[in-house]
Protein backbone atom coordinates (compact mmCIF):
# COMPACT_ATOMS: atom_id res chain seq x y z
CA UNK A 1 0.00 0.00 0.00
CA UNK A 2 1.11 3.49 -1.20
CA UNK A 3 1.91 6.27 1.80
CA UNK A 4 -0.80 8.74 2.31
CA UNK A 5 1.39 12.35 1.94
CA UNK A 6 0.61 15.99 2.45
CA UNK A 7 2.75 18.88 2.40
CA UNK A 8 2.51 22.00 4.93
CA UNK A 9 3.98 25.19 4.37
CA UNK A 10 2.07 26.08 8.32
CA UNK A 11 3.29 23.94 10.87
CA UNK A 12 0.26 24.34 13.38
CA UNK A 13 -1.93 23.23 10.54
CA UNK A 14 0.17 20.02 10.16
CA UNK A 15 -0.27 19.60 13.75
CA UNK A 16 -3.50 20.06 13.60
CA UNK A 17 -4.13 17.33 10.93
CA UNK A 18 -1.51 14.98 13.10
CA UNK A 19 -4.12 15.43 15.83
CA UNK A 20 -7.03 14.11 13.99
CA UNK A 21 -5.26 11.56 12.64
CA UNK A 22 -4.71 10.38 15.91
CA UNK A 23 -8.50 10.93 17.07
CA UNK A 24 -9.32 8.92 13.70
CA UNK A 25 -7.21 6.02 15.14
CA UNK A 26 -4.09 6.02 13.45
CA UNK A 27 -0.95 4.41 15.24
CA UNK A 28 1.56 6.84 16.14
CA UNK A 29 4.33 4.18 14.63
CA UNK A 30 2.81 5.13 10.91
CA UNK A 31 3.39 8.72 11.24
CA UNK A 32 6.32 10.57 10.06
CA UNK A 33 7.42 13.97 9.58
CA UNK A 34 10.32 15.08 7.51
CA UNK A 35 11.61 18.07 6.06
CA UNK A 36 14.80 19.71 4.67
CA UNK A 37 15.77 20.95 7.74
CA UNK A 38 16.97 17.94 10.23
CA UNK A 39 16.20 20.38 13.35
CA UNK A 40 13.12 21.55 12.12
CA UNK A 41 11.59 17.80 11.69
CA UNK A 42 12.97 16.74 15.29
CA UNK A 43 11.16 19.58 16.64
CA UNK A 44 7.67 18.86 14.56
CA UNK A 45 8.20 15.59 15.17
CA UNK A 46 8.63 15.89 18.66
CA UNK A 47 5.65 18.40 19.34
CA UNK A 48 3.43 16.35 17.48
CA UNK A 49 4.28 12.75 18.88
CA UNK A 50 5.23 11.32 15.20
CA UNK A 51 8.22 10.11 13.93
CA UNK A 52 11.03 10.87 12.32
CA UNK A 53 12.46 8.76 8.97
CA UNK A 54 15.68 7.04 10.38
CA UNK A 55 17.57 3.96 10.71
CA UNK A 56 14.50 1.67 12.23
CA UNK A 57 12.82 2.53 8.48
CA UNK A 58 15.59 2.24 6.48
CA UNK A 59 17.73 -0.52 4.98
CA UNK A 60 21.17 -0.52 7.02
CA UNK A 61 23.18 0.08 3.96
CA UNK A 62 20.76 2.76 2.65
CA UNK A 63 20.76 4.16 5.92
CA UNK A 64 24.92 4.29 6.41
CA UNK A 65 25.16 5.47 2.87
CA UNK A 66 23.34 8.47 4.11
CA UNK A 67 25.89 9.42 6.31
CA UNK A 68 28.17 10.12 3.01
CA UNK A 69 24.92 11.48 0.60
CA UNK A 70 24.27 15.46 0.06
CA UNK A 71 21.04 16.32 2.04
CA UNK A 72 18.69 16.21 -1.72
CA UNK A 73 19.92 12.34 -1.79
CA UNK A 74 19.38 11.13 1.94
CA UNK A 75 15.90 12.70 1.55
CA UNK A 76 15.30 11.34 -1.55
CA UNK A 77 16.49 7.80 -0.34
CA UNK A 78 14.49 8.33 2.88
CA UNK A 79 11.28 9.01 0.65
CA UNK A 80 11.78 5.74 -1.21
CA UNK A 81 12.32 3.73 2.01
CA UNK A 82 8.81 4.66 3.10
CA UNK A 83 7.39 3.69 -0.80
CA UNK A 84 7.43 6.48 -2.96
CA UNK A 85 9.17 5.67 -6.55
CA UNK A 86 12.12 7.38 -7.41
CA UNK A 87 10.15 9.99 -9.40
CA UNK A 88 8.54 10.82 -6.95
CA UNK A 89 10.66 11.23 -4.21
CA UNK A 90 12.57 13.75 -6.78
CA UNK A 91 9.50 15.79 -6.56
CA UNK A 92 9.03 15.60 -2.79
CA UNK A 93 12.21 16.68 -2.15
CA UNK A 94 12.01 19.33 -5.13
CA UNK A 95 9.15 20.89 -2.70
CA UNK A 96 11.06 20.55 0.59
CA UNK A 97 13.81 22.53 -1.15
CA UNK A 98 11.00 25.43 -0.91
CA UNK A 99 10.71 25.48 2.74
CA UNK A 100 7.48 22.28 2.74
CA UNK A 101 6.98 19.65 5.47
CA UNK A 102 5.77 16.45 4.59
CA UNK A 103 3.14 14.74 6.65
CA UNK A 104 3.55 10.67 5.68
CA UNK A 105 1.46 7.99 6.65
CA UNK A 106 2.28 4.46 6.42
CA UNK A 107 -0.09 1.51 6.56
CA UNK A 108 -3.54 2.86 6.54
CA UNK A 109 -5.86 3.44 3.55
CA UNK A 110 -7.90 5.77 5.43
CA UNK A 111 -5.52 8.89 6.20
CA UNK A 112 -6.10 10.38 3.20
CA UNK A 113 -10.23 10.52 4.12
CA UNK A 114 -9.54 11.96 7.52
CA UNK A 115 -7.62 14.99 6.53
CA UNK A 116 -9.88 15.89 3.49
Amino acid sequence: MKPFIKEYTNDEVLKTDVSILKDKGINKDDVYVLSHDDDRTKRIAGSVDANTIGIKEMDFGNAVGNLFNSKGDELRSKLQEVGFSQAEAENYEEDMDEGKVLLIVTNNENAASYLT
